[in-house]
């Protein structure tokens, strides 16, 4: 017995114990997918994905174009489009609903030339990664029909990405979506995750076709049309399914896609060459950074930053970890990483402004000298006057105010819409806490470089890295921050002013981090216990 017999034995039973959860439809028909710049031609139809089970193969990563050992097929064809070509494995299944699509997509040159330049940033990278699944070829081409191979594509229903991941679907397969990041739109992510999907679906119902058709309508659609047909004494291939129009077409569709690019010139095309190589390379940058900057290190636009890094919703990249990783192209690699060893400014140019329920937005970015426009848009703010609740929002550091704070990423932040995450507190300062972070000795860096990067004191590290002098060496780690001081300590021990603060508990001033001997000079009070509620 073959390997590829005791795989699929594997996956068959692994799945007969899913939850029957797994097999609720989404019922999607007749949805529309909006995809950017291409309003001329029409809309296209979304994807109907079902709630699955979480990943259970892994991304295997991206190659580097420097290890041609590793690319090992992928030097067999010096264009994308014949190793694609050599890779097909599912049965051709021409009809008139593909001869349809045949005429609509031949009709639309433009159309296809806008869909595949944008393909060339990551079909390579899809195609690496169905060969290392043993899937056929013609998987690849499954996001022109989903979203064009626009990342930033949503439907009505509120399916994202290339891959038009539904948010319950994501979730499950641990796509994250946050305030500050929908991995639905990430590249490597959602890719990862829809060859898993896909594999499960082939496993489940024995051919692409179907699996096809699952992963348009949901496995619950799918299969109580096959048990249909059984009671009836029909057949259960794909052709001979009850399933929704939109199913219908869906797998002719991508039928449509692949002859047009196998042979473009018999419908009048003329389809642009990509290059059998990776256009991209996974980076390590710092835990927070602004998206503007990684882009001005590596020397590239910033829209071609984003076009590889969709999944990013604010205008700084940031993480928990100490380290992340964003896409970037290959031939920017090495400038990025030069450029960003030598700059020695903050890394971040935003910080957390507390917005108060009722503050007038205008007033906010009146204060921050940011336009109305562009604070709506960092913080997705709807198009109200006042703010709805209480709720930190992002503003730039070129202005201070003492309810300014460093970023804290471990805060989920609401939409406009949404409830509160946080209980109100009487107080008017608050104290952001920034989560410990270190930083890697590179050549070129100093104590003072250091400290300028990151908004703090070389007197600052000294103490908190236990240093005797102001020399460091090349590959040491320094702690940067263990906790940001409060707004009330700086105000009190720098400039030596006071701020009024209302306090409902004495476990307030210890979360105020003010010392209780200061409360009480600052106050005129004898004792400690003077100090009353409120």
């Amino acid at each position: 017995m073959t390997a590829k017999y005791w795989l699929n034995l594997i996956f068959l039973v692994f799945f007969i114990f899913i939850p029957a959860v797994a097999f609720a439809d989404k019922n999607l028909s007749g949805d529309d997918i909006v995809v950017s710049g291409d309003t001329t031609t029409g809309q296209l139809r979304p994807t109907a994905q079902n709630d699955s089970i979480f990943n259970f193969l892994q991304d295997s990563g991206e190659i580097s174009a420097e290890d041609p050992t590793q690319i090992g097929k992928a030097l067999t064809s010096n264009d994308l489009w014949g190793r694609i070509k050599n890779g097909y494995g599912m049965p051709n299944q021409q009809s008139q609903y593909t001869t349809n699509h045949e005429a609509w997509y031949a009709s639309r040159p433009d159309y296809i030339k806008r869909m595949v330049s944008r393909s060339q940033k990551y079909l390579f990278h899809i195609v690496q990664e169905v060969e290392k699944r043993g899937m056929p070829t013609e998987i690849a081409l499954l996001p022109m029909i989903e979203s064009a191979y626009n990342p930033q594509a949503n439907s009505s229903s509120k399916a994202s990405g290339i891959w038009q991941f539904m948010p319950t679907t994501g979730k499950y397969f641990g796509l994250n979506q946050t305030w500050w990041v929908d991995n639905r739109r990430g590249v490597t992510a959602a890719t990862n995750a829809a060859l898993t999907y896909l594999q499960k679906l082939h496993v489940m119902f024995g051919t692409w076709d179907l699996a096809l058709a699952a992963y348009n309508a949901g496995e619950g659609t799918v299969q109580r049309a096959i048990e249909k047909n059984r009671r009836q004494g029909l057949p259960t291939d794909y052709a001979s399914l009850p399933l929704p129009p939109e199913t219908r077409n869906y797998v002719p569709k991508l039928q449509a896609v692949k002859n047009i690019m196998t042979n473009p010139a018999q419908f009048g095309l003329d389809i642009q060459p990509l290059d059998n190589r990776p256009y991209f390379n996974k980076v390590s940058v710092p835990s927070q950074i602004d998206a503007h900057l990684i882009a001005q290190l590596a020397n590239i636009t910033f829209d071609e930053f984003s076009a590889l890094n969709p999944q990013y919703k604010r205008p700084v990249i940031a993480a928990n970890g100490l380290v992340q990783e964003v896409l970037l192209p290959v031939n920017a690699v090495e400038a990025f990483q030069a450029n960003l060893a030598s700059y020695d400014k903050p890394l971040v140019n935003w910080q957390t402004y507390n917005a108060q329920h009722g503050e007038k937005v205008a007033s906010i970015a009146d204060k921050f000298g940011i336009s109305l426009a562009q604070l709506r848009e960092v913080n997705g703010l709807n198009s109200g006057d006042k703010i709805k609740q209480a709720r930190p929002i992002l503003v730039p550091t070129n202005t201070t105010t003492e309810n300014g704070n460093a970023i804290n990423t471990e805060e989920n932040v609401p939409s406009e819409d949404q409830s509160p995450i946080a209980k109100k507190t009487d107080t008017t300062v608050t104290a952001a806490v920034l989560r410990p972070a270190t930083h890697k000795v590179v050549k070129g860096d100093t104590l003072a470089s250091i400290a300028r990067r990151y908004n703090t004191s070389v007197n600052v590290l000294l103490t908190t890295n236990h240093m005797k002098n102001k020399n460091v060496k090349l590959g040491q780690t320094l702690t940067i921050s263990d906790r940001e001081s409060t707004k009330v300590d700086k105000l009190s021990s720098k400039q030596n002013k006071s701020v009024i603060v209302k306090l409902r508990t004495k476990s307030s001033v210890k979360f105020a981090k003010v010392k209780t001997k200061r409360i009480v000079v600052l106050n005129a009070h004898k004792k400690s216990s003077k100090s009353k509620r409120g």
